[in-house]
């Protein structure tokens, strides 16, 4: 019997951090469903923006909003309106301020551009390209333009935001649930409030998440690089 070992070749594992490294296509598939939405949604709106094909349904979910608008629910739409608006700032603020004391740069980077982007420019450009009436005496302040929901668009983007710099990959299935029914509720608040028609706010909660998803997949290989060095980094200042 030869003394040689024979050995049986097997596949060398990747580490973990090669593999967070890959770009999921399931985050892609996503990301391009959502924003075809936004873009179907889009087109057809912007062919008779005071009547599109589905008008009546949107009319049919106002009235069910109808009221009376005062009482327990009046509190959570009130809060969801503050938290939409200008002073909702307050927490991609808070978030910039935690990533510059870290020196995450590429989250950074990350939060800035789909911030600015996803949650400014493409909101607007699209108010301005559909420019939408509003449903009839809204219980709030709004802007011109009703298409999409700018609120909306805002809650998904935010919810994608903290998912992905914020909270540990174990637990991003219960936050994505959680921010679901945020989300959904901010959409409620919109058309309770009489601020927006119900397309409004699906198509701005597709935008948002959308556009926060695609970037996502984009950046996943430097945040990925980002958090290994933070990874290896963390022994050599405990020690």
């Amino acid at each position: 019997m030869s003394r040689h070992t024979i050995t049986s070749a097997r596949p060398t594992a990747a580490p973990p951090e090669a593999a967070d490294l890959r770009r999921r296509p399931g985050t892609l598939l996503l990301a391009v469903l959502l924003l075809g939405l936004t873009a179907a949604l889009t087109l057809t709106v912007r062919t008779d923006v005071a009547n599109p094909p589905f008008q009546g349904a949107d009319d049919r979910w106002l009235r069910w909003m109808g009221g009376p608008h005062d009482g327990l629910p009046a509190a959570p739409a009130a809060v969801l309106d503050w938290f939409g608006g200008p002073l909702g700032v307050v927490v991609p603020l808070g978030m910039l301020v935690f990533l510059l004391v870290r020196r995450r740069w590429t989250s950074v980077g990350f939060l800035l551009g789909v911030h600015l982007v996803g949650g400014m420019l493409v909101v607007q450009a699209l108010k301005h390209l559909v420019d939408r009436p509003r449903p009839a005496h809204p219980l709030v302040r709004v802007d011109h333009g009703s298409f999409p929901s700018g609120h909306a668009a805002g809650a998904a983007l935010l919810v994608v935001l903290v998912g992905v710099l914020l909270v540990p990959a174990a637990r991003r299935r219960a936050w994505w649930a959680g921010g679901v029914v945020f989300t959904l509720a901010m959409m409620w608040s919109r058309t309770w409030l009489h601020a927006h028609w119900l397309t409004d706010t699906v198509a701005g909660a597709a935008a948002g998440a959308g556009a926060a998803l695609l970037a996502w997949w984009a950046f996943t290989p430097a945040l990925a690089r980002e958090h290994a060095r933070r990874q290896r980094s963390a022994p050599a200042r405990s020690a």
